[in-house]
């Protein structure tokens, strides 16, 4: 089995950025801060969702799928500053050239994780590799990418089901909860401003790890269709992540596997 990671992302504003880009004073609140740089966005497009180069990843959380391993884990403050959140991904892809699997990560995550790496001096050779390098096998990478749209070392898998049209688009929460997954538990990406104001790392560290299993369970629902799984191979890795999250002791994943029953449609 080849190595793959399935990636997610969670953010807030960067309030930091936007007082210097505005001006704005240290003694204004954050909140009053974020909430002015929204209020101008929905003033210029209607809506208030702030540019990528000015979204703050406070967790990066993942699932690692090998031969000899199913892993969740999550890259997250207060363990790690933005900085090293950033760059101990990169370097899990450095090591590991894993293919990488996202939903709408072409759209979000990695231009996200774009600008805020090369904000802070992160570096990512391997996966800014594109057939010109120095690695053993970098002319692999001319025709097999994590950059090019059409190329599978990054899939987004959001992308690729509505044939790279957006109107085709389809919420992954949806999706997960239709295919008998759990789908997304006890909060969205809209609440995750309001928990970190509150100081609830946890529970949004809680909610993208739940987030990335949908995403990989939805993942191995399309390995079956395109025939890469066969229905008792696609029947055992339910059964194994199923067991592997059984065997963590956490309110998340016991909500999640409450809500996963084993007679369900999965």
């Amino acid at each position: 089995m080849s190595a793959v990671l399935i990636f997610d992302i969670e953010t807030i504003p960067d309030v930091a950025g936007l007082r210097r880009l505005h001006g704005l004073p240290d003694d204004l609140a954050d909140d009053e801060v974020a909430e002015l740089a929204m209020q101008r966005r929905r003033a210029a497009t209607g809506n208030d969702f702030l540019p990528h180069y000015l979204q703050r990843v406070v967790t990066i959380s993942c699932v690692f799928r090998d031969a000899a391993q199913f892993k969740v884990f999550s890259l997250s403050e207060p363990e790690s500053d933005e900085a090293g959140i950033i760059q101990r991904f990169f370097d899990g892809v450095e090591r590991y050239t894993p293919q990488i699997i996202s939903w709408n990560g072409g759209g979000f995550d990695l231009p996200v994780l774009h600008y805020r790496g090369m904000l802070h001096g992160v570096t990512a050779p391997r996966y800014w590799e594109m057939g010109e390098g120095d690695y053993h096998d970098a002319r692999d990478f001319k025709w097999n990418n994590y950059i090019s749209r059409y190329h599978s070392r990054h899939l987004d898998l959001m992308d690729l089901l509505a044939m790279y049209q957006p109107r085709a688009n389809a919420p992954l929460d949806d999706l997960a909860k239709l295919m008998g997954f759990p789908g997304k538990l006890g909060m969205d990406g809209s609440a995750v401003w309001s928990a970190y104001q509150a100081g609830k790392i946890d529970e949004i560290r809680d909610y993208c790890e739940t987030d990335v299993v949908n995403t990989y369970l939805v993942y191995l629902r399309f390995q079956k269709m395109r025939g890469a799984l066969t229905a008792d191979a696609y029947a055992e890795e339910l059964a194994a992540v199923r067991s592997s999250l059984s065997a963590i002791d956490a309110e998340h994943w016991r909500a999640f596997l409450a809500q996963w029953p084993e007679n369900g449609e999965g």
